[in-house]
């Protein structure tokens, strides 16, 4: 159960380091970077730990996928950024690649 928890908490650290990225200005404006940078090492940190009990390529699909999901989501609240159809439909496959993994794939519950 913890490494899923250190996974989910891994996903939000980077989300919020990836939605920081753009308030930074190309690192121009100091405590944005600063929220990047503590971002990133927190979840990388994070998946560490997750990597001790799942395996790296079912870890980082699950990471990669809803990481994408959520920064779309934020930028829709915050940047008001509208995804088209096809990038729905793209987001959609990639939420159904991650539950494909945790409901079908005996490789998840490692």
């Amino acid at each position: 159960m913890m490494p899923f928890v250190y996974l989910a908490l891994a996903i939000v650290a980077e989300v919020v380091g990836t939605t920081a990225l753009k308030a930074t200005d190309g690192f121009t404006r100091l405590w944005p970077s600063v929220v990047v940078a503590v971002s990133y090492l927190l979840a990388f940190y994070l998946l560490s730990l997750v990597l001790r009990s799942i395996p790296v390529g079912i870890a980082y699909a699950i990471w990669a996928g809803l990481g994408i999901v959520l920064v779309a989501a934020v930028g829709v609240v915050v940047y008001g950024q509208r995804p088209d159809l096809p990038a729905l439909l793209g987001l959609g496959m990639i939420v159904g690649g991650v539950v494909v993994i945790q409901v079908f794939s005996s490789v998840s519950a490692h």
